[in-house]
């Protein structure tokens, strides 16, 4: 019973339901039954609020924190003047549930906080990001506070920190930490000033969204969403430190778990070759998100190569996993050790299901052991890739 407990999900309800489905279906059908399975727990959905005066750089965060550029395509406008005139949804390009909405500015001579998450509908955000390119005036404030008295949770952003520090760095004396912490204690300073007790602020630039304070926002967003939205968080962060991509890989790994056990139920079902198919097709469509969610699917790939001039080639160089020749069968079945073991397996796990009870447990756990090895085999090679590939771009953007 303790590996059902794994599920966030995905009850023990539904895994009887799931068996009693694919014992009535051919090879196929049950596999396609599986990935509708896999597919259900990616459908929380994560709504982020992001608000701030005209001018402010809300827009460039929105797309920076989707992993865009200003300029791509499905990107929020932006520019000097208000862009956002009601509140717009802009849907993460590789996680249809996660939404990052820029939201009208704030800061108009009539601004009322109340009325502004009334207009924008506060009920469907899981928290807000108040930013400001400057000091946080009174109007921040006022959002805060009512976003406080309405049960939400927001974090205050202070943007634009790469024009600041270049400005700064015309100064012989010049010292980017004290800049950064000069920066960060004038606007706790002010947000003291106006009422707020214990203020934190996140230092952040959409330009160059890896440096300074996104690790420590990332952190708080983390520690302070429910459980089941960590995940998607995790997932969707563009994997652009060592400290997000060690994240992904964790939120990754407690997964393994729960997708082994979809095997091992597999397993317990008396159809010859329904096993090995059906591992064979988690592992698949596991292993081609470990590499989306860290962004070494060839369409991210050419967009780190257009932003730092290397070449895909140069990067898959540095990629060392026996998959990146591509995700076949054979490819996948490599990671068992040997191809003839798992079906051999197979062979031995059709036998013992026809067994009750005691056979359906060995066939299970059997099938439970392979698909776990596959899948920790696989993440812990395509992490370590991405993190070759990220240290590659750093060094170049340098």
């Amino acid at each position: 019973m303790a590996m059902f407990d794994d599920f966030d999900i995905i009850t023990l309800e539904d895994l009887e339901d799931i068996k009693e489905s694919i014992s009535t279906q051919d090879v196929p059908t049950a596999v396609n039954t599986i990935k509708e399975v896999l597919d259900k727990q990616d459908l929380v959905e994560l709504n982020i609020g992001v608000t701030g005066e005209s001018g402010s750089g809300k827009s460039t965060f929105v797309n920076a924190f989707r992993g865009l550029g200003d300029e791509e395509e499905d990107s929020a406008k932006t520019g000097p003047v208000e862009t956002t005139i009601e509140p717009e949804a802009y849907v993460h390009p590789k996680y249809q549930n996660v939404k990052v909405w820029d939201l009208p500015g704030i800061g108009t001579p009539n601004f009322k906080a109340d009325e502004y998450l009334k207009l924008v509908e506060f009920e469907r955000y899981d928290f807000f990001i108040i930013i400001a390119s400057d000091r946080f005036r009174e109007c921040h404030i006022q959002l805060a506070t009512e976003i406080v008295r309405m049960g939400k949770r927001f974090y205050f952003v202070r943007s634009k920190i790469d024009s600041s520090i270049v400005a700064e760095k015309r100064k012989k004396s010049f010292d980017q930490k004290k800049t950064l912490d000069t920066i960060r204690e004038d606007c706790e300073k002010g947000l003291r000033t106006i009422g707020i007790e214990d203020p934190v602020v996140f230092l952040i630039s959409s330009f160059e969204l890896g440096n300074y304070d996104l690790n420590l926002l990332q952190d708080r967003m983390e520690q302070e969403l429910p459980q089941h939205k960590r995940r998607v968080l995790m997932l969707a962060l563009p994997n652009i430190t060592l400290e997000i991509n060690e994240k992904k890989k964790k939120v990754l790994q407690e997964n393994i778990g729960k997708v082994a056990l979809l095997s091992a139920l597999v397993a317990t079902v008396p159809l010859p070759g329904l096993s090995v198919a059906v591992d064979i097709a988690i592992v698949k469509k596991e292993i081609e998100m470990y590499y989306s969610t860290f962004g070494l699917d060839d369409p991210s790939l050419q967009t780190l190569c257009e932003r730092s001039g290397k070449t895909i080639e140069e990067f898959k160089s540095l990629m060392k996993s026996p998959l990146i020749g591509g995700i076949n069968p054979a490819s996948i079945l490599s990671l068992a050790g040997a191809a003839a073991v798992v079906v051999a397996e197979n062979t031995v796990e059709y036998a013992v299901s026809l067994i009750p009870l005691l056979g359906s447990v060995v066939a299970g756990g059997m099938s439970y052991m392979t698909v776990s090895k596959m899948l920790k085999r696989a993440l812990n090679d395509i992490a370590e890739d991405a993190r070759s590939v990220l240290m590659a771009s750093v060094q170049t953007e340098v």
